[in-house]
């Protein structure tokens, strides 16, 4: 008995660092296109507008593969589907140092898309295998406190690499380097193969049951209110969220008129505000679940909170000074990751277990293609109005995100007593 607990408490760590280091790789391959854009523009000769197409092709691949990936992690585990996503997306990163115009920049955003879209699905599918719901939010805040990790890195990694070899060596470096933590990864597992199942219950794929009593199929669920709200409250949320990994360097580049080495000096502040997001989410409602609140109350106060924060971030555009509009985007990144942590281990402790990953995929994709429309919309609308209308129309969506979510119901895991009563407001008590 106590070697398989030795064995649990050493998988569990060690697989959420190297999920940790994977998401850290993700935005920071998904963000070079971002603070190059003012010079991959130039050299290939794109308006805004054909550059919002190439962030659409990424988006529009994400999320179908948030879906697709989501579905692949159920059947066939989070193990083998995270070695696949991580060399296909590195792949796609390395080749946009062959990029020639806006056609092969489309065509390896959308690889690059279709890489990453599988991957938080992936994650988020181990972090249910391995995890009781007391300790999933520290573990997802973990994981996703990485995205803000590898958005940090990236502004002055990525400057200093284009200054001194070009952006297409930047592409091709970050590339191979995000390669090698698959060997890590494979060897890691080898040393513990099936003995390390011993955190389930259930053979790799396959998550517990609900007891019989307790059972919601997926038909019933997804008629569920509680679900569709959200879903809708994390799609607005990561809707605004695209905005700033796509636009936001260059609108300090074109607008505050930085240099690109005052980008790489800079632009890590946000990002470091963002790092301290996911845990101080995860760590708020955490410690209002101690306090007898309950999952619901505590959940629902974090995320309400957070989200009337991110609202702020919408006076970046009109801000007077470059500071202060650094200080608001900073505080809109920060707010987001700590609302995120909260709406992921939601989504996570009321689907039904055994489609927790397709489920978690479908909520990822909708605040994407979402994002993916509004990409052919703001491109547009800053080359002919300025950032300004796209800073107000990011705060909007968090607005939209509170009211979604106090319609929601009750935030806990569904039962089938809540679908006899779907058509009604949620009474199940918190």
């Amino acid at each position: 008995m106590s070697a398989k607990r030795d064995s649990k408490d050493l998988l569990r760590p060690v697989i959420v660092l190297l999920l940790f280091l994977a998401s850290m790789i993700s935005y920071t391959d998904r963000s070079v296109l971002g603070v190059v854009m003012p010079n991959v523009r130039r050299d290939l000769g794109l308006s805004h507008a054909e550059y919002a197409v190439a962030t659409h092709a990424f988006l529009v691949m994400y999320a179908v593969f948030y879906i697709l990936g989501g579905r692949i992690a159920d059947r066939f585990g989070y193990r083998r589907t995270f070695t696949l996503t991580l060399l296909f997306w590195s792949m796609a990163t390395a080749a946009h140092a062959l990029v020639r115009g806006l056609r092969s920049l489309f065509l390896c955003q959308a690889m690059l898309g279709m890489g990453e879209g599988s991957y938080y699905p992936t994650a988020m599918r181990g972090v249910a295998e391995l995890f009781s719901p007391a300790s999933r939010a520290k573990a997802v805040g973990t994981i996703l406190s990485a995205i803000s990790l590898g958005l940090l890195v990236s502004p002055p990694l990525v400057a200093w690499t284009t200054l001194h070899y070009g952006w297409r060596m930047t592409f091709a470096v970050l590339g191979v380097a995000g390669s090698l933590l698959v060997p890590l990864w494979v060897w890691f597992h080898r040393q513990r193969p099936r003995d390390a199942s011993a955190l389930r219950t259930a053979p790799e794929g396959a998550l517990p049951q609900a007891a019989a009593g307790n059972y919601v199929s997926l038909n019933k669920f997804l008629r569920a209110r509680k679900y569709w709200c959200v879903l809708s409250a994390r799609a607005c949320a990561d809707t605004a969220w695209y905005f700033y990994l796509f636009w936001v360097a260059g609108y300090f580049q074109d607008v505050r008129g930085l240099s690109l080495v005052r980008v790489g000096q800079l632009l890590w502040v946000p990002y470091l505000a963002a790092c301290a997001g996911p845990l101080t989410g995860a760590a708020a409602s955490s410690a209002l679940i101690r306090r007898s609140w309950g999952q619901h109350r505590s959940r629902l106060t974090a995320m309400l909170a957070f989200a009337s924060m991110a609202v702020l971030g919408a006076t970046a555009g009109i801000a007077p000074t470059t500071n202060l509009a650094l200080a608001l985007v900073s505080l809109a990144l920060f707010a987001h990751q700590a609302l995120g942590t909260n709406i992921h281990t939601v989504v996570t402790e009321i689907v039904p277990p055994r489609h927790v990953a397709m489920l978690y995929g479908v909520t990822g994709a909708a605040g994407t293609f979402i994002g993916a429309a509004a990409q052919l919309v703001i491109g547009p609308l800053i080359d002919r109005h300025g950032y300004s209308p796209c800073f107000l129309w990011a705060g909007g969506m968090y607005v939209l995100a509170i009211i979604l979510l106090l319609t929601a119901g009750t935030l806990e895991p569904l039962r089938p007593i809540d679908i006899a009563t779907a058509a009604q407001p949620d009474r199940v008590a918190a």
